[in-house]
């Protein structure tokens, strides 16, 4: 078994299992987290991917590491957004 397989199943599992904690999940920050290891498990897939032989292409990396900083300011504004409706039902 090859480490390109090991990531691509760590990658699917990771996205199987987001997928289905955002479906059956009532909690937003449950719901918040799963979307974490969405783009997680997305980011390993596509780097996994990516691989030619010995050699990784730069591209899919700088994509990845954007991905990242989008994901911690998604992330922010996800939980401020759940914190000011759960708030909302509180009173």
């Amino acid at each position: 078994m090859t480490s390109d397989l090991v990531y691509v199943c760590a990658g699917s599992g990771l996205v199987g299992l987001a997928l289905y904690r955002l479906a059956t999940s009532g909690d937003m920050l449950l719901r918040v987290l799963s979307l974490n290891i969405l783009a997680v498990g997305i980011a390993i897939l596509f780097l996994a991917t990516a691989r030619n032989g010995d050699t990784t292409d730069a591209v899919p990396q700088a994509f990845v590491l954007t991905g990242i900083v989008v994901l911690v300011a998604v992330t922010a504004a996800l939980l401020a957004l759940a914190e000011r409706i759960d708030g909302d039902h509180d009173e």
